[in-house]
């Protein structure tokens, strides 16, 4: 990993990556003792081959890999542990003159593992105890691992204590999102100036990576770019090449990449309507607030009936319905303008995993029967980070159905038509549960 931030301190991020490694250790341990496996083998990945094709996809690691190495670019690797033991970390460095292969990491962690190159999967193979038979192999199968004798691929009870944990951030893992952020505000910031200047859905996405210096398949997650009515489709993915004739908003939800983990963030301009950049304010005000109630203990389910609630006053302030709160909760017409969730884990996936776990066995906490598309119901505990990303829309599909319904009757059709080409609004940052409080990353990376 090539970092300005690694290079001036190596010594602080080699004692946090330490730290982290003995948490993912112990963790590792205790859920191997529990599920009855002696050791654990973790593959980074390869990348998908198309179909009739000689061409593959980009590689994205796994994220079991990546826990254990922020190794990002060399598939094909493993990590072997077994308890009591330094890690080994078998790096796939292929002889081929058609690509380049990674090199040898000598960076912060690298003296964390035993590390050994290997030509192909044979040679990984034989680095590896003849025996394999207790140990629980993580990853994408491959042709070859069945004759390799793993003890179990993929066990879910030990893949659910794993993930369990997971959703509790390490420091070194907290320090990494930090500077995902900071990255992904300097993208940002680059996208906004792109947008007032005039530039297409497809400028403004060059802008971003230019300023965060990385390719959209190093990217966490594609760029959402949505100019005007295009921030009613919540993961709009097209990049229109050609600007449209007025410019009214932008919706830009896009994220950076950092060791392997990632930010996520969303913001809303407006171009140069005064009424809708008012609005904007005023959710943004209304976001800060919601961020200010993360903190351990917070119940996920709860949080989110929390933002139902306030956005639905929000839509009455500003004439969107016409009704009061209670009767627009009552009768679901917020969900009409905000249907999805305040928020999810974020860490090495954007959607980190051990959302909706009840305990490390894998039981499910169940989602609301309202709110069904929750993607995290758990309470917060310290050191889980969390996207809090409030937002309204006007989506021609779910409005249209209200029309035909009696909650029609209940909204200002003339104020949705004024707002409609502006599409919608969301305000996303990242942010850390602690007890009795939080730290907002995304905020801090603007203000920086």
């Amino acid at each position: 990993m090539s970092s300005q931030a690694i290079q001036q301190n190596v010594e602080s991020w080699s004692g946090l990556f330490a730290e982290h490694l003995e948490i993912v250790k112990k963790r590792s341990a205790a859920a191997l003792e529990s599920a009855g496996y002696d050791a654990l083998l973790v593959h980074a990945g390869t990348p998908p081959l198309l179909f009739l094709d000689d061409h593959h996809l980009p590689f994205r690691v796994q994220a079991p890999f990546k826990v254990w190495a922020p190794l990002i670019n060399a598939p094909d690797s493993f990590v072997y542990f077994a308890p009591g033991k330094k890690p080994l970390l078998l790096i796939h460095q292929p002889v081929d003159y058609w690509h380049k292969s990674p090199e040898l990491p000598r960076t912060y962690w690298s003296a964390a593992f035993d590390i050994v190159s290997c030509a192909d999967r044979a040679a990984a193979r034989t680095a590896l105890p003849n025996e394999l038979s207790r140990t629980a192999f993580i990853g994408a199968p491959f042709p070859e691992l069945l004759g390799w004798g793993p003890g179990a691929i993929n066990p879910e009870h030990l893949i659910a204590q794993l993930d369990y944990g997971r959703a509790a951030k390490t420091a070194y893992e907290v320090a990494a999102l930090r500077e995902a952020n900071g990255l992904g505000a300097r993208g940002h910031l680059a996208a906004e100036r792109a947008f007032r200047a005039g530039a297409s859905e497809f400028e403004i996405a060059l802008a971003f990576m230019a300023a965060c210096g990385q390719r959209e398949c190093e990217l966490p997650y594609n760029p959402i770019i949505a100019l005007n009515e295009g921030g009613a489709v919540l993961h709009y993915q097209i990049q229109q090449r050609q600007k449209p004739a007025k410019l009214h908003s932008l919706l830009i939800d896009a994220g950076a990449e950092f060791g392997g983990y990632s930010s996520d963030i969303t913001r809303t301009h407006s171009h140069h309507d005064a009424e809708f950049a008012t609005l904007i304010k005023r959710f943004d005000e209304l976001q800060l607030k919601l961020c200010a109630q993360v903190r351990v203990g917070l119940d996920w389910k709860d949080f989110h009936q929390a933002s139902y609630r306030a956005i639905t006053e929000f839509l009455r302030e500003a004439g969107v319905i016409t009704v009061g709160a209670d009767e627009a909760v009552d009768n679901a017409l917020t969900s009409v303008f905000y249907p999805h969730g305040i928020g999810h884990l974020l860490g090495l996936q954007v959607h980190d995993v051990g959302g909706l776990q009840r305990d490390p066995s894998g039981g499910v906490i169940e989602r609301p029967y309202n709110h069904p598309f929750l993607r995290l119901t758990r309470k917060l505990e310290d050191g889980f980070v969390v996207t809090v990303e409030p937002g309204f829309y006007f989506i021609d599909q779910l409005l249209n159905e209200a029309r035909q319904k009696p909650i029609g009757k209940m909204i200002n059709w003339a104020r949705i038509e004024q707002l409609k080409p502006f599409g919608g609004v969301r305000i996303e940052d990242n942010v850390v549960a602690r007890p009795g409080g939080q730290e907002n990353l995304t905020r801090s990376a603007f203000s920086a």
